[in-house]
């Protein structure tokens, strides 16, 4: 299995405002109508990607844990030709399996994820209330097949000293 190489954006990006199709609830998604006193977490993921499928109980707990703390987001940009188990369909369904209560967003033409310069699943994107970009890394260290726990380790702590003012290393 190849690994992407991502493109680190350089912190204080600012992020891209985009609408996008929700596929759980259907209608659209706006990134301009969230909350803007808080921080939000733009996360690109698919249904097929077993780096993915390794961390969603992770995604679960992350959402639940940040509920009204932290706007999150998850986007697929996938092209449904090549990889047809990234449909809308699929990742509704994916979302509905793991309970996923964030919006789930399908970027069709991948503008978004060129945009946000994502390449790869997961991919995470972390900006304060004034939607500049704060921490753009990893979950935490595992990977399908390490012994590494799925803590969300890295991520969470990103989160947690945005979220108490501090700075983020």
């Amino acid at each position: 299995m190849a690994l992407t190489p991502s493109y680190m954006s350089p912190l204080g990006t600012v992020m891209p405002s985009f609408a996008l199709r929700e596929v759980v609830e259907g209608g659209f998604f706006d990134s301009d109508s969230i909350d803007p006193t808080k921080p939000f977490l733009v996360m690109f993921l698919c249904a097929h990607c077993p780096y993915v499928i390794h961390i969603e109980p992770q995604l679960t707990s992350l959402s639940s844990d940040y509920k009204g703390s932290v706007n999150i987001v998850a986007i697929s940009s996938n092209d449904i030709v090549s990889y047809p188990q990234d449909s809308p369909e699929k990742l509704k369904a994916q979302a509905e399996k793991n309970d996923f209560d964030f919006p789930y967003c399908f970027d069709e033409d991948q503008s978004v994820a060129k945009a946000f310069n994502a390449q790869c699943t997961p991919d995470f994107f972390l900006f304060d209330s004034q939607k500049k970009l704060v921490y753009r890394g990893q979950l935490d260290n595992s990977r399908p097949g390490n012994d590494f726990p799925v803590d969300g380790k890295d991520l969470r702590k990103a989160i947690d000293l945005l979220l108490n003012k501090q700075e983020i290393s």
